[in-house]
């Protein structure tokens, strides 16, 4: 069978996996002692789980998801009012974001980079904070 060129295109701005889910907990030391004793979750200096995967049409790839919690009040996932954000991991994030633009998305902040990657938060049309990586 022939793979579609979509899936495997590295030039195409896309989305190409989920890079982290953020939620907010009333108490996040309390939950994460949680999530360790029952569901084995071993946190890491960020305070954060790293599940890390290879990517199928390139498996010398190694890619990392990262589950985190905030304490409540936290003003990291404003402007949305919901208690959870999505990191997308992409490609070609400066193209995404100039589509984004062109298609009137909400561009919550400016392009940040750091040595892991670049970074920008988006609104969807339901009001959920989205953040978008390129790792390095």
């Amino acid at each position: 069978m022939e793979e579609s060129k979509s899936a495997t295109d590295n030039n195409t701005p896309k989305v190409t996996g989920i890079g982290g889910v953020f939620f907010i907990s009333d108490n996040p030391k309390e939950t994460k002692e949680w999530y360790a004793a029952n569901l084995g979750l071993e946190m890491n200096e960020w305070g954060a789980v790293s599940f890390d995967s290879r990517d199928i049409n390139n498996p010398d790839q190694i890619n990392t998801l990262q589950w985190s919690l905030f304490k409540k009040g936290t003003d990291y996932l404003e402007p949305s009012k919901k208690e959870f954000m999505v990191n997308y991991r992409v490609q070609h994030i400066e193209a995404i974001v100039d589509k984004l633009r062109a298609n009137g998305v909400t561009i919550v902040d400016e392009l940040v980079k750091y040595d892991f990657g670049k970074f920008i938060h988006i609104m969807d049309a339901d009001g959920n904070k989205i953040e978008l990586w390129e790792p390095s």
